[in-house]
């Protein structure tokens, strides 16, 4: 798959908006704010959205190590990574 880089925040946005506990609109959401100590998001919601937005955007879940999971702290750091991995 060959998304484009607005294609991936949205469905990043999007995705994040649906496991936060808090609603937040997807166009509200900054993308420089940690995910867990900005939005509260647990390791488990984490998971959720990263395989939900990975799906939604045609990557595997696999292509990240365990290392690239924890260094994406917010929403830029997952749509840097996942727009990364399409365009290998």
């Amino acid at each position: 798959m060959s998304a484009e880089p607005s294609t991936i925040d949205d469905a990043v946005r999007d995705n994040l908006s649906r496991v936060l506990s808090k609603p937040v609109e997807p166009a509200e959401i900054d993308p420089d704010r940690d995910l867990a100590d900005g939005y509260g998001l647990t390791s488990m919601q984490k998971v959720m959205f990263l395989m939900s937005a990975c799906d939604d955007t045609g990557v595997g879940l696999e292509t990240f190590t365990e290392p690239d999971v924890a260094a994406m702290r917010t929403l830029r750091d997952v749509t840097h990574a996942l727009a990364g991995a399409v365009t290998k």
